[in-house]
């Protein structure tokens, strides 16, 4: 048996906003909506995106919810143009985010940027397409 995702888990501190950014601002449909739990589908070989209120989160777990920071992880979305790159960054934003790196061009030849949603979880959005 090999390892593989099958949802990808976020703990955020506001279920409705972390909901809205995601499905309203960028687009993901949900597939599961309960009082402390959204799943949202991400599309045909996607692993599933789920959203756990924080405290409940850490309850399931049985961790302390206290701990906070860097989390030593991002999450990259790789379309095929800048464009989308561009599109992407906008549409984070519009939605609540924050740009944490602007998107511009990589000195290894590719463009990318990273925002932030608003529990402060890194996305970084990276396209290897020359233009």
């Amino acid at each position: 048996m090999s390892l593989q995702v099958s949802a990808i888990m976020l703990g955020v501190k506001d279920l409705a906003r972390a909901k809205k950014f995601y499905g309203e601002g960028l687009g993901c449909k949900i597939d599961k909506d309960t009082r402390n739990f959204v799943s949202f589908s991400l599309g045909e070989g996607s692993p599933r995106l789920a959203l756990y209120e924080w405290e409940a989160a850490a309850q399931d777990a049985g961790v302390s919810a206290e701990e906070s920071g860097f989390r030593g992880a991002s999450f990259h979305f790789n379309p095929d143009s800048r464009e989308v790159v561009d599109e992407m960054m906008r549409n984070a934003v519009a939605a609540g985010g924050s740009v944490v790196k602007e998107a511009a061009p990589a000195q290894w030849g590719g463009y990318f940027g990273y925002f932030s949603d608003p529990d402060g979880y890194l996305w970084k959005v990276t396209t290897y397409a020359a233009s």
